[in-house]
């Protein structure tokens, strides 16, 4: 939708005037992403943690003891862009970063006994994330929108 309330349809976004803000498609997936991260601050903040943090966390807490390459992978982030914030966390107890013995290219990364812990304070986290979204989607919007999203991250 335009700032004025109307829907735009996929022939008029690149228009007459394709330099608008409110003309660009990814202007709105940019934003809503803003408001989502920001949406967990109060729940990250006293976890001492950042959104992205929390991302690593769950896919450690799902699978804990993977290559950097391959959490990377699974964040859609370079390692140039994880190892700092790799090193961060290492740095705040919540996981190590060991070589891999087998291949020392490959470095491995582990929670801590901290970092293990901090997955019960944020067990309510996605249910109170849900909870500020509700209004603005329906169960069947939101499937749509997560099945939409993915299918970009494919490409």
């Amino acid at each position: 939708m335009s700032r004025e309330g109307k829907q735009k349809s996929p022939d008029n976004i690149s228009g007459e005037e394709p330099l608008k803000l409110e003309n660009q498609l990814c202007f709105p997936l940019y934003a809503a992403a803003r408001k989502v991260t920001g949406a967990y601050t109060p729940y990250l903040k006293p976890l001492g943690i950042t959104y992205t943090q929390y991302l690593v966390f769950l896919v450690l807490w799902e699978q804990d003891g993977i290559p950097v390459g391959a959490l990377g992978q699974a964040l859609h982030l370079d390692t140039g862009t994880l190892t700092p914030l790799l090193k961060k966390m290492e740095a705040a107890g919540f996981l190590t970063r060991q070589r891999r013995k087998d291949d020392e290219r490959s470095v491995e990364i582990r929670l801590t006994e901290k970092g293990r812990a901090l997955k019960e304070k944020a067990r309510d986290i996605p249910g109170k994330i849900g909870a500020c979204f509700t209004g603005a989607l329906s169960g069947e919007d939101a499937a749509a929108l997560y099945r939409i999203l993915y299918q970009i991250l494919k490409d």
